[in-house]
């Protein structure tokens, strides 16, 4: 996910669909999203630990993830750019899958939404998505994403962390989090999100980038 709906541009949330498609109760039953000062203790807003890779997790049918494991070892071993960014545009595909065509068109009204910044309403359509399909993992992103892009923080890392749940292979996500935790202060959890994004999608230059810099500023070496 990203600031600018894209994890290759400024890698912001996919998370939270990152260089997918803009990088974790439903989302009306949710509290009201709470704003973090700048210098919140990031220690408030830690999600809690994911579970581990597993084909049952809940919002992918067996035959998408079979589909999705295919499509990551072709994305780390895919030779250039051109030909990873072909990868991801399947992978986004697979985790954009929905056989609700209600789904389908409040999605697409909530990013046109999101492009004009018209948040409020975005919010409302992207609520009545996952209300209406609690398991669909590109829903929990955009409103990640677009919790991010409101600087509400702490919804945006529990819709990432949603998105994690689903999917832990999400690299936008992965990249979102660590854009918030790094804009939090907390540069050490920061680059480990940016490290286990860098291990999905070895192509996200952005993110090895920032990858570096945060090495150098956390373990004081070059990588």
């Amino acid at each position: 996910m990203q600031r600018k709906l894209s994890v290759r541009g400024c890698i912001c949330l996919a998370i939270l669909a990152a260089a997918a498609g803009v990088l974790p109760a439903v989302a009306s039953a949710q509290a009201p999203p709470r704003l973090l000062p700048h210098g919140t203790p990031p220690e408030a807003t830690e999600p809690k630990d994911l579970p581990p890779l597993s084909s049952k997790r809940p919002g992918i049918p067996r035959d998408q993830a079979h589909g999705l494991g295919f499509l990551f070892g072709a994305l780390k071993a895919a030779p250039d750019e051109e030909s990873a960014k072909h990868v991801e545009a399947q992978i986004l595909a697979l985790w954009s899958r929905t056989s609700s065509d209600t789904a389908v068109l409040l999605m697409q009204r909530a990013k046109v939404a999101m492009h004009g910044q018209q948040f409020d309403i975005a919010l409302k359509l992207l609520d009545a998505v996952l209300k209406l399909h609690p398991d669909y993992i590109e829903g929990w992103n955009q409103r990640a994403t677009l919790h991010y892009l409101q600087n509400d923080y702490q919804s945006s890392l529990e819709d990432i962390e949603q998105v994690l749940v689903r999917e832990p292979r999400h690299f936008g996500a992965l990249a979102g989090l660590g854009m918030i935790m790094q804009e939090l202060g907390d540069d050490k959890r920061a680059l480990e999100a940016f490290r286990k994004a860098l291990a999905i999608n070895p192509h996200l230059e952005n993110v090895r980038e920032r990858v570096k810099t945060l090495t150098e500023k956390v373990e004081g070496r070059d990588i």
